[in-house]
């Protein structure tokens, strides 16, 4: 039993022979192609630079100062709830703060302050691609259709800071130079507003606690009774009587209930006093935070700036070449892929592996072929005329045949008695489809082509 082994490897070693000499006549035969789709396509791209719509694009840097310089939260009021995070306080600043960084991201991003940017700046509906009619033109866009997809605006936190930087993107430089001023004043605006809702609402919870505790002080000092400590001082005598007199002894007593009650009253009323002056105290400081809240914790870095015509960043004359440079190359190969698949006359696309680039000068080879298989009957198919002293040399070989290529009758009696064949064709010359047909002829009549040979390359 004959057993077939089968070698993967070959196989795909075989399948991966490239004739890299077949390629570089074949882009060489298509040069002034490859060379007009190249230029046409880099031109192209290059002129897009001047005639397409410019870019400006306008950016500012915001530095959010989580706590106001302090983190003392007796002298900073805003000091808990600027650290944010999930655990506040320590466990904010273990964990870094980000969260409080997204939190200002949202601010910036939210209605309170994008609706007054698109109020301020009159961005509306208009027509679609300006001709086509929309139903909500006139009207204020939306906050999520100004947003979009994060594309235009862009909100970034500088990673590791506590720097946000805002960029916006237009065809308009005066338009996002507008829209980038209005989102940093509202931004610090809506601060200033929190601030101050804030610190009235602390200022309120305070005054009425302040209001109070001086109502109760004011009554403790009226309801005051008693004798000071100092009266037990002077009762020396009434002491030494209290031994032998029971009077004595009354009045004592009814002396120390009196000073006792005295000093508890003493120690309300201080109670009350202390409880006043702190809370007097904190009320100072709520006024003073008050005044302070038009303040903001927004520090702007970097200023929008307007910018002149020419500042535009898209589109780049650089980047343009470049791009050029890629799809003209891209442009370039589809165009040879295109004109060997559909050209009227043989390409190199059309040969097989065998060939011989060139008749005269490769004629030697051709020669070692026939001397090589004179018990043999050969015969060359010719597309084209063959020169005339090539053809006296070729005459000289009586096993060989030379046959004009045809589709007759003739063409296949004559080939049938060969028992191999060469073909003579010109690039660029030969009708491909003629070419074609003979080949399927041949390969339908199990002629083996031992050449496909070139006038010329």
């Amino acid at each position: 039993m004959q057993t077939t082994i089968y070698n993967q490897q070959e196989e795909f070693d075989e399948e991966l022979v490239i004739d890299l000499k077949k390629i570089l006549f074949l882009l060489w035969n298509r040069k002034f192609l490859i060379l007009k789709c190249f230029v046409a396509v880099l031109i192209f791209f290059i002129l897009l630079t001047f005639i397409s719509a410019k870019k400006y694009i306008v950016s500012t840097d915001l530095y959010i100062n989580k706590t106001n310089n302090s983190n003392m939260a007796e002298i900073n009021p805003y000091f808990i709830e600027e650290l944010g995070g999930t655990g506040g306080g320590v466990a904010a600043m273990m964990a870094g703060g980000n969260s409080a960084m997204i939190n200002e991201l949202e601010l910036m991003k939210s209605p309170l302050v994008i609706d007054k940017v698109i109020r301020e700046n009159n961005l509306v509906y208009r027509k679609k691609w300006g001709i086509l009619p929309n139903k909500r033109e006139g009207e204020y866009i939306s906050t999520a259709a100004f947003l979009g997809k994060g594309k235009n605006p862009v909100f970034e936190n500088k990673k590791g800071t506590n720097v946000i930087t805002i960029e916006f993107k237009s065809s308009d430089p005066e338009l996002a130079y507008n829209i980038l001023n209005s989102i940093v004043k509202n931004y610090i605006d809506l601060h200033k507003q929190l601030n101050t809702e804030k610190s009235k609402s602390d200022k309120q919870v305070i005054e009425s606690e302040y209001k109070n505790a001086k109502r109760n002080l004011n009554a403790k000092v009226n309801s005051m009774n008693g004798l000071p400590e100092q009266a037990m001082a002077n009762t020396g005598t009434l002491s030494a009587m209290s031994a032998f007199s029971q009077s004595a002894r009354q009045a004592l007593s009814g002396i120390k209930n009196q000073v006792i009650s005295g000093e508890r009253s003493r120690i309300e009323v201080t109670e009350e006093a202390a409880k006043v002056a702190e809370l007097s105290s904190k009320l100072e400081w709520a006024k003073m935070v008050e005044n302070m809240s038009d303040s903001s914790k927004v520090l702007v870095l970097k200023e929008p700036q307007k910018l002149r015509d020419f500042e535009y960043s898209s589109p780049r004359l650089f980047i343009n070449i470049i791009l050029g440079i890629i799809f003209g190359g891209i442009a370039s190969l589809l165009a040879v892929i295109i004109a060997e698949i559909f050209d009227k006359k043989l390409s190199y696309s059309m040969l097989d592996e065998n060939i011989v680039y060139n008749l005269r000068e490769d004629f030697s080879d051709i020669k070692l072929i026939l001397l090589a298989n004179q018990t043999k009957k050969i015969a060359i198919i010719s597309f084209e005329n063959i020169p005339e002293d090539i053809l006296r040399q070729l005459q000289e070989y009586r096993n060989l045949n030379i046959i004009k290529a045809d589709i007759s009758q003739e063409f296949v009696s004559f080939t049938s008695q060969a028992d191999g064949v060469f073909l003579l064709a010109e690039i660029g010359k030969t009708q491909s489809k003629l070419f074609k047909q003979v080949k399927t002829i041949l390969a339908e009549m199990n002629k083996k082509i031992i050449k496909e040979v070139l006038l010329k390359a």
